[in-house]
């Protein structure tokens, strides 16, 4: 499978990043639950460098140490901050190391990544972009110019048609600068895909955002200097902190005003110190902002004429970047060169996301056609904890520890990982021989060709998304259309007939899943950033009708032990423990916050070998986990301290102090928890979860510069980190810990390894380090058992489905075998035709997908 990828665009104002799952879904990776970094720097008198949020707060109190645009001074060797120089290569480098730490938080690990720039940059400037990444610790990665990358979204993602020979005008209008070009299709390349090439350019490097903001505050203190001249003249020329906190807290709202007259006709603005707001009206906005917008109307056309083109022969204008929101660009636009240009209503994230489309692209290899062979009992097997909680509420929980377990995941809105250090399932092995052995206690899969489990199930529409869920006997299928809407389906598994289908009543923009759990359905809305509420639902799985509902915000998680729903409520600093059928509030806790008031919090349920020798789904979550085996869950929280709860009485039945911090790789298993410390170089804990404050090192790296990029549980009695020298994954190792005084620790090399998935007693690694994902499997002693190309998910402990492609959202056929952990041959099932892999969940014996237009059951095991 396709591992994860990264496309950044490093803008004047504000840098955006874009993550890809390994299915081929984007979701913008958030800085402080925002989609939006923005791109100054300051230098504290430590001469530590602070980005984004924090270097604007820091700013407030000393303004001469901070610079908010460094991209504009990529021309020169440094800016001065404060009293002291820095090399501007050095604020460039802080900002992309700011990125590479959120892409560590949410993925793991720092992903393969492409670096966006302006089509006008000669080649001194693309190598101050290429020192900026190197310091700040990036491997290699790939530089596309931005028109080239916003013309890949509109081609492959929008799937607006720009046929060969054809140009696009690409009008990238962001906070600090307007860049203009005209980005031809030059043809396909020899994998098939096109080549865009930039054949004009131009903009006008001092228009932006900020320009249109500061036309509006000068109109405002014209009306202010003629109503209060006293308020007028603080704001315009501060003279302590308080002013400058005010000039900057009136420019906010100026700001926010120009962006709510987007949506709305007027819309007010607070004056520090006076008593009562002003009003902007979207006529004054639109007066002010018109004789700017002109000079980009005219150099736009300029460079149309330029490529020796009209605007009717171009096949699109494509409007990016933050400020192109404001009406009145596509409008002017429009009226003065006759071709409706395209917008969305995320102008921010185009350029990044289709940055993505330039990384290489992943070959996928089709399992040889295999003769079934007569198969042989199952030996005993006993499936190593998978990185999944007993508790996870849905698929799209957040990534439990930072850095995270690298792992395989899904997006959030359809299979995200449930808590719990997820690193992920996704492995393989086709056309080899697999001699993996002890399969402890698991009965082999009686694999047999696929056949349907009664008749397709139409959708009312043609989904735009799909999701699926098979617990026993059940399958849940969700589906949504441009209503907007969830429909959720119920069948049984066993015939295939529907039970019912019930529409979710909140209509919502995106979906993150559903989730079966034990006495409920969970529908999870999705939405950008952390201030727009995300509904969960909790259906009734006799009848679809929803019981009750709950508000969730940005990265907020939830968790299912036994009848409790177990909220991270980080908007409110809380845990929150509901029931689980009537929405009842049972108990709260507060999150325990540090000496700058810092609520930031990790929580991982407690996983035991029994939660994961089931169906586990593409990205590794245990899709019917006993949730009752562990009542635990563990919090670890911005002061350093974990504490052990009682999910379902809200108790808190241990706490230590200094134990971690969130962000630390970490997990629990088997009644333990494990942690890493990286203050002189990687030290492994386990600590008792009745007893933690007696943690025993298990583990330490010879070689302190290495650090752990991940954690997770292994195998029976054993733990495994990713190990690696900076983010670079060329110099990854595994390691294999055990942690109750059998067996020896080892060591394997695992260049460009992102993902580890348990299987029994052994150990598989995934990587795509060649173009082609790859699985080493090893067993308990580090003999390796297993090289080959593929995509697999766990069926139970002892067996799993290969898939001859990765999981896809678009509708394939897909070759499928299964096979038997320890025999020689796997077992040719047949393909699945038409389907989206990506929507794909089993049970040990039926597989449920959706198509473009139905839902459909097949039975692959006896």
């Amino acid at each position: 499978m396709q591992g994860h990828a990264l496309g950044v665009d490093l803008g004047t104002s504000n840098t955006v990043a874009v993550l890809r799952w390994p299915d081929g879904r984007t979701r913008p990776l958030l800085f402080d639950g925002q989609p939006l970094l923005p791109s100054g720097v300051l230098l504290d008198e430590a001469g530590r460098l602070h980005v984004g949020r924090d270097a604007e707060r820091l700013a407030q109190a000393d303004p001469a140490r901070y610079e908010p645009n460094p991209k504009r001074h990529v021309d020169a060797a440094g800016v001065l901050l404060g009293d002291r120089e820095v090399a501007t290569v050095d604020l460039l480098a802080a900002i992309l190391a700011a990125v590479a730490h959120a892409a560590v938080e949410a993925v793991g690990y720092l992903p393969p990544a492409t670096l966006t720039y302006p089509a006008a940059w000669g080649p001194q400037r693309r190598q101050a972009l290429t020192e900026a990444l190197s310091r700040a610790g990036w491997p290699a990665s790939t530089l596309v110019p931005e028109p080239v990358a916003a013309a890949r979204y509109f081609a492959e993602v929008l799937r607006r048609p720009v046929p060969v020979g054809s140009a696009l005008a690409v009008f990238d209008f962001g906070g600090g600068t307007l860049d203009i070009a005209v980005v031809r299709n030059d043809g396909p390349d020899q994998t098939g895909r096109s080549r865009f090439s930039v054949v004009a350019s131009g903009g006008v490097a001092e228009l932006g955002g900020l320009d249109l903001d500061a036309a509006l505050v000068g109109h405002l203190g014209q009306v202010l200097a003629g109503t209060d001249p006293a308020a007028w003249e603080r704001l315009r020329n501060p003279v302590n902190a308080a002013q400058l906190r005010d000039r900057r807290r009136f420019w906010d709202d100026v700001r926010g005003a120009k962006e709510m007259l987007s949506r709305a006709a007027v819309a007010p603005v607070a004056v520090p110190g006076v008593d009562q707001a002003v009003h902007l009206t979207r006529e004054e906005l639109e007066r002010l902002a018109t004789p700017l917008l002109r000079r980009g109307v005219m150099e736009t056309a300029a460079v149309i004429e330029s490529a020796k083109l009209r605007p009717d022969q171009l096949a699109g204008l494509f409007l990016v970047g933050g400020s192109s929101r404001v009406p009145l660009v596509a409008r002017l636009l429009h009226s003065d060169l006759g071709l409706a240009p395209t917008v969305l209503e995320q102008p921010e994230l185009p350029v990044a996301e289709g940055a993505l489309a330039e990384l290489p692209a992943r070959a996928a290899h089709i399992p040889a056609q295999a003769t079934a062979p007569a198969t042989v009992p199952a030996g005993p097997g006993f499936a190593a904890p998978e990185p999944t909680s007993p508790a996870p509420a849905g698929p799209w929980s957040p990534p439990p520890g930072s850095p995270a377990a690298p792992r395989r995941r899904l997006p959030r809105k359809l299979l995200l990982p449930a808590v719990a250090l997820a690193l992920v399932v996704v492995v393989a092995a086709v056309s080899v021989i697999v001699t993996l052995l002890n399969r402890d206690g698991y009965d082999k899969v009686k694999f047999a060709a696929f056949s349907d489990v009664g008749q397709p199930l139409p959708m009312s529409e043609r989904a735009y998304d799909a999701f699926s869920h098979v617990t026993g006997d059940r399958a849940y299928f969700a589906y949504t259309t441009e209503q907007k809407k969830l429909t959720v389906v119920a069948a049984d598994a066993t015939s295939g007939k529907q039970l019912w289908s019930q529409d979710v009543p909140d209509a919502a923009d995106d979906w993150r899943g559903i989730r079966s759990v034990p006495g409920a359905v969970l529908a999870e809305a999705d939405a950008i950033g952390s201030t727009a509420p995300r509904r969960l639902s909790v259906l009734d799985p006799d009848n679809g009708r929803r019981m009750w509902s709950v508000d969730l915000y940005g990265e907020d998680e939830t968790f299912v032990v036994a009848d409790r729903l177990v909220v991270v409520d980080r908007k409110n600093a809380k845990l929150v423990g509901y029931g689980l059928r009537d929405g009842e509030r049972k108990w709260d806790l507060d999150t325990p916050k540090n000496q700058y008031d810092d609520t930031k919090t990790k929580v991982y349920g407690a996983q035991t070998p029994t939660d994961v020798g089931g169906p586990a789904d593409f990205a590794g979550t245990a899709l019917d986990p006993d949730r009752d085996d562990d009542k635990r869950l563990v919090q670890i929280s911005a002061d350093r301290s974990a504490r052990v709860i009682d999910a379902v009485s809200g108790k808190i039945l241990d706490q230590q102090p200094n134990v971690a911090d969130p962000g630390d790789p970490a997990t629990v298993y088997d009644g333990q928890l494990f942690t890493v410390r990286t203050t002189e170089g990687t030290e492994l804990f386990a600590a008792d979860l009745d007893a933690l404050d007696k943690p025993r090192s298990i583990y330490r790296a010879a070689d302190p510069q290495r650090r752990a990029a991940s954690l997770s549980a292994c195998g029976e009695k054993r733990i495994c980190l990713l190990e690696q020298t900076s983010f670079d994954t060329k110099t990854t190792e595994l390691v294999a810990v055990p942690f109750a005084g059998d067996g020896a620790t080892w060591t394997k090399p695992a260049a460009g390894v992102d993902s580890i998935l348990p299987v029994g007693t052994h150990v598989l690694v995934q990587s795509d380090e060649s173009g082609t994902d790859h699985v080493v499997g090893y067993d308990a002693t580090g003999k390796q058992v297993l090289d080959s190309d593929g995509v697999a998910a766990r069926v139970n402990g002892a067996s799993v489905l290969i898939f001859g492609k990765p999981p896809s959202l678009s509708a394939a056929d897909y070759n499928v075998v299964g096979w038997v952990l320890g025999e020689k041959q796997p077992v040719q099932l047949g393909a699945l035709v038409g389907v989206r892999s990506s929507t794909c969940t089993w049970s040990t014996s039926v597989i449920a997908c959706a198509g473009d237009s139905d839902l459909r059951l097949r039975r692959f095991a006896g």
